[in-house]
């Protein structure tokens, strides 16, 4: 893990300042001092009290509003209860904490963070307007939501952004805590769906006409809903964005198994893991009430990265009851909620430590692949790419083993029970991200399609790819609002389909195209072959 894990830290490091890689934007903190007044005319009644909000060019925004009653105490490690509701008007008008994670991400964090914000465009053209909610990424260790009010304003969709408990918090495991215990993230995730469900009619939004969708471990928090029973009826569309990204056969890869294809922990495995972490602060005795009595800032430094043995489950568990079975399976099996869901990734995604030199290359080959390695070898030999062709050879095969191909066979999967319309982002000239080195050439890298979604860097467009913005908005709201990403001003977009297996490679200046190649070119028979397969 030495390698792997010190450039995983540098990331880390890096996103904690600068969060846009799976988080899609920059960091929004709080204005200091008291919160801003509501602007007139923003009173809406919610189920559970009146709230007012602020307006900020073209939209209005409701921040910070409470969707579960704060999990802490006796409610930590519990699923997230009801909400105490309120009388006097709640002042919407600043962002709520983000919930408590390593590092400083430069805003308040706090276990009272079961909030959500509502966007909608001021200059609404027809109504109720569909709905999408945020499901932030991060590794279900990091940040929180992102601001999507140019989603909401260009689009014409109400935007709802919720955060959700991260890391231990949001998933340990433990005898004690029940046999079911885990995922508690996922729940707090359903439980702000059914705030959608209740309330979002009363902010112009149509409670029928909900989509959720996510990059990289919102991704795979998509995928979990797509299969977990309780999120049945909660909402009618999914964009799975950049789920796929753990290594394929589970080496050395930079998160705990945690995305649409892994393998994840069953419940047995992630209570023992549990029992490791409660051990190591010296709560094997009484475990629930001597891990619910000390502070969280405690319970997180000892998850770590959660790589290590004593780090417990930082992420989803196959808990036997909000998740059944992992979304590789349920998938293949065809358990699925019903929904439409648009599915893609990053041609050239890579969480894994990067190859500088041609002897670092074959040995992460070696270590990645083993008996495989020869013939990785032969499809990828380093002689077939530039310089610096360590870099390319690699960031290349690990892209196609760990995200392009599993991502190709959710499509299929997926296909053979719901409507399914696939991508894949082959935009080379993203604006840059603050965790990647710029003096290599980092391609079409993981999520970057999120900072068209939200218009991050938004000034240092260039034509191609302000057109590519407006194309990204228009599909995603589009889906969104139909069901059909195919709107004004974008490609015919055709659902993916055993007869039909096309992927719409999303590429500026309205180059856009669908093509049945990406299989071939990106060698997924050879990985699919020696894939690990669904449980």
């Amino acid at each position: 893990m030495g390698p792997v894990w010190k450039s995983r830290a540098l990331v880390i490091a890096v996103l904690c300042a600068v969060p846009v890689l799976l988080t899609g934007g920059a960091a929004m903190a709080p204005a200091a001092g008291e919160a801003p007044e509501c602007a007139a005319g923003t009173e809406v009644r919610t189920a559970d009290g009146p709230v007012c909000g602020i307006v900020r060019g073209d939209v209005t925004s409701w921040l910070g509003i409470p969707y579960a009653a704060p999990p802490v105490g006796e409610s930590r490690w519990r699923a997230p209860a009801p909400v105490t509701p309120w009388t006097d008007t709640f002042p919407a008008t600043r962002p709520g904490l983000w919930c408590p994670q390593p590092g400083g991400q430069g805003r308040p964090t706090g276990e009272d963070c079961l909030n959500l914000d509502v966007r909608v465009p001021r200059n609404v053209r027809g109504g109720p307007l569909p709905v999408m909610v945020q499901i932030h990424g991060g590794g279900f260790l990091l940040f929180g939501p992102q601001d999507a009010g140019h989603l909401a304003a260009t689009g014409q969709v109400i935007s709802v952004e919720i955060n959700y408990r991260l890391g231990v918090l949001g998933f340990l495991a433990a005898d004690e805590l029940g046999a079911h215990s885990g995922n508690y993230a996922l729940q707090d995730q359903q439980q702000a769906l059914r705030w959608v469900r209740r309330n979002i009619a009363a902010f112009g939004g149509d409670p029928g006409n909900v989509t959720i969708y996510g990059s990289s471990a919102g991704g795979s928090s998509v995928c979990a809903h797509l299969v977990s029973p309780a999120a049945r009826g909660l909402f009618h569309k999914a964009v799975i964005q950049s789920g796929q990204y753990n290594s394929l056969l589970g080496h050395n890869t930079s998160w705990q198994p945690q995305d649409c294809s892994a393998r994840w922990p069953t419940g047995p495995e992630a209570r023992q893991a549990g029992a490791r972490f409660a051990a190591a602060l010296g709560c094997a005795e009484n475990t629930a009430a001597c891990l619910r009595a000390l502070p969280a800032d405690r319970l997180v430094a000892q998850a770590g990265n959660g790589m290590g043995p004593d780090n417990g489950t930082i992420a989803p568990v196959v808990d036997g009851v909000t998740i059944p079975s992992r979304p590789a399976a349920a998938f293949a099996r065809g358990r699925v909620n019903p929904a439409r869901v648009m599915a893609g990734v990053a041609r050239d995604e890579v969480q894994l430590a990067p190859a500088e030199t041609p002897a670092q290359y074959e040995e992460l080959v070696r270590q990645q692949y083993g008996p495989h390695a020869a013939e990785v070898f032969a499809r990828y030999p380093l002689e077939r790419f530039p310089e610096p062709s360590a870099f390319i050879a690699y960031r290349t095969m690990v892209a196609d083993s760990n995200s392009v191909c599993p991502s190709l066979l959710t499509a299929q999967r997926l296909s053979r029970h719901l409507t399914v319309y696939a991508f894949q982002v082959d935009n080379p000239d993203s604006p840059p991200a603050g965790w990647l080195d710029q003096t290599k050439p980092n391609g079409a890298f993981h999520g970057s399609e999120m900072n068209f979604l939200f218009a991050t860097n938004s000034g240092s467009w260039n034509a191609n790819q302000q057109a590519y913005g407006r194309q990204i908005i228009a599909q995603w709201s589009g889906f969104a609002r139909t069901g059909d990403p195919t709107a004004t001003g974008t490609p015919r977009w055709t659902p993916y389909t055993r007869s039909d297996p096309r992927v719409m490679s999303l590429l500026p200046a309205g180059n856009s195209a669908m093509t049945a190649e990406i299989g071939r070119t990106h060698h997924c028979d050879f990985w699919n072959s020696i894939a690990p397969r669904p449980e």
